[in-house]
């Protein structure tokens, strides 16, 4: 993915508040490219190098290279293809008006891995307290994984 734009979004400042706790900080966007900006700059995401392509509320498509990230067998850690699901969700259901968090996931791991990987997340119903999401993981044209996620309105 070298030479690629880091986003098409360009990163902004985010409003925060303070917590109880001084161990989290609290971030709360305001705008979708607020909300977009501090999922790309996380640390987690940047640890695992997964780059926003696209997102709107409901939908989120993100991507990530395997290398770096693979098993001893040469093929992509679980962990990492779950976290690149993981993350797209996180974005899809937390980019419109409310905070949501996840109270339930599951993935199936169809086929290994070893490129560069996309996750499209899309919400496939809702409600005024919760959220489903599928997040497909694809490495070109394989499917890779398929993730469920159920979001709380918090």
């Amino acid at each position: 993915m070298a030479g690629r734009p880091r986003s098409m979004h360009t990163p902004r400042k985010n409003t925060t508040t303070t917590t109880s706790d001084p161990e989290i900080p609290a971030i709360c966007p305001e705008t979708g490219d607020d909300k977009i900006a501090a999922f790309e700059e996380s640390s987690f995401g940047r640890l695992l190098n997964i780059h926003i392509t696209e997102a709107r509320d409901g939908y989120a498509r993100v991507e990530m290279d395997c290398a770096g990230k693979c098993n001893p067998h040469g093929i992509a850690h679980g962990g990492a293809v779950f976290s690149l699901a993981d993350h797209a969700f996180g974005i899809a259901s937390n980019y419109g008006d409310h905070h949501f968090t996840a109270v339930s996931v599951h993935i199936q791991y169809i086929a290994p891995a070893r490129g560069a990987l996309v996750a499209v997340a899309e919400r496939v119903a809702s409600n005024e307290s919760c959220g489903t999401y599928r997040v497909i993981v694809t490495e070109g044209d394989r499917t890779i994984a398929l993730f469920d996620g159920i979001a709380f309105r918090v």
